[in-house]
């Protein structure tokens, strides 16, 4: 019985409500927010380097997307307060390229990833009975979900299907 408790407190696969402890879980937040961070480099940046016409709208989104990224960092990094944690400050690698459509691919998988990520935060933060915090995820995951949607458009492209993963 140890062994799966151990197991399971390093957040591993099971049912996905498995119980993780709140060290983990704000070790996994600062992940998402380093995350944030990236989005919102990359987002600052592709809305003024894209170029041409087809981009014109598609530009102006990512200037909302950059600040609702912004919005979801400062969520998680409360959230990490409160959790007794120190938010880190380091984004994760920010990728670019002169091609538009590179980087609306970057962003595409990226924010593909983070609704992996929050997918899963949500069921650990309830297994922890922190249900105030996994409804503000709930509420990130859907304006993720939206920027998905809006770099698949933007692509050409179906939107990745995630019924399929946790």
């Amino acid at each position: 019985m140890a062994k799966k408790n151990k197991a399971n407190k390093r957040g591993g696969k099971g049912d996905g409500g498995e119980q993780i402890s709140r060290k983990e879980l704000i070790r996994l937040l600062n992940e998402d927010l380093a995350r944030e961070y990236q989005a919102i480099i990359a987002y600052v940046v592709y809305s003024q380097v894209l170029k041409g016409a087809q981009y014109m709208n598609i530009a102006k989104e990512l200037e909302v997307h950059a600040g609702e990224e912004l919005a979801h960092a400062l969520i998680l990094s409360k959230q990490i307060d409160y959790l007794g944690g120190m938010p880190v400050v380091m984004p994760k690698p920010v990728k670019t390229s002169e091609k538009a459509t590179d980087m609306l691919r970057f962003d595409l998988d990226n924010e593909t990833e983070t609704i992996r990520a929050y997918r899963e935060r949500v069921r650990q933060c309830e297994a922890l009975g922190e249900f105030a915090m996994a409804e503000q995820i709930r509420d990130i995951l859907v304006q993720e979900q939206e920027h998905q949607i809006d770099l698949a458009t933007a692509l050409g492209v179906e939107v990745p299907d995630m019924s399929d993963r946790r």
